[in-house]
């Protein structure tokens, strides 16, 4: 039997890993691969770890502290945000690769970008963290689930959760920042082959988003009288 401060040691350390989820960093890096800069990729790992986090104490504290029961439906639902939401990021993604095409000055278009997202700087850190809450959303009911199988009390469980949280926004500080280094260091003919990343970003998350949905909604059931949720 693994002791209390083991366990929640444990915890920050499945947070970290929780990062590395597949959906997870197929959507930051939609987010990452239009920023193009270290401090931005550390900025948006934080805030999409911050909205995650958020979440995941929120329903996952209340799933502790009232015992709520999460209906199939309603949980296959929150997951099927997840897909439509990769989905988005995937389509505004390639759209903007395209639009750089269009005009062939990569320069310039990074500029025109910059000068938008300064003009625009409340949106630029609310995407990032509204996407953390929405997997968050999707993620909270497993993540409780495995909690309550190992932690009786429910204070220290929430604060397993309060770990995992922790451990999860250090995780994408450090994907985001790996993702952003070929990005930031691209000068001359590596500025079009890292627009290309973004491009095969933008697909990736499309294919990957599609693929959520249809499982999500017809494999899972969730479009059928009959779904079928399996936390995790």
């Amino acid at each position: 039997m693994m002791s209390l401060p083991s366990i929640l040691v444990l915890g920050f350390l499945l947070g970290m890993r929780h990062a590395t989820d597949a959906d997870h960093v197929v959507a930051v890096s939609t987010i990452v691969s239009r920023d193009r800069t270290l401090r931005g990729a550390a900025r948006i790992g934080s805030l999409w770890g911050a909205g995650h986090t958020l979440t995941v104490l929120l329903l996952g504290g209340a799933i502790v502290l009232f015992d709520l029961v999460i209906p199939p439906r309603l949980g296959l639902a929150l997951e099927l945000a997840v897909g439509v939401m990769l989905v988005i990021l995937g389509v505004l993604a390639v759209r903007a690769r395209d639009t750089g095409d269009a005009h062939g000055d990569a320069h310039a278009v990074i500029a025109r970008a910059d000068r938008g997202l300064r003009s625009r700087r409340g949106y630029a850190l609310l995407r990032p963290l509204l996407v953390g809450v929405v997997h968050g959303l999707a993620g909270s009911a497993a993540v409780t689930l495995l909690v309550l199988g190992s932690i009786r009390d429910p204070r220290w469980a929430v604060a397993y959760l309060a770990l995992f949280g922790a451990g999860t926004v250090a995780g994408m500080v450090l994907i985001t920042t790996a993702l952003a280094l070929p990005l930031a260091a691209a000068t001359g003919a590596f500025t079009r082959a890292s627009r290309w990343l973004s491009l095969a970003a933008g697909v990736a998350s499309v294919v990957l988003g599609a693929l959520l949905v249809y499982r999500i909604g017809f494999v899972d059931g969730l479009f059928t009288t009959h779904p079928r949720w399996i936390p995790g």
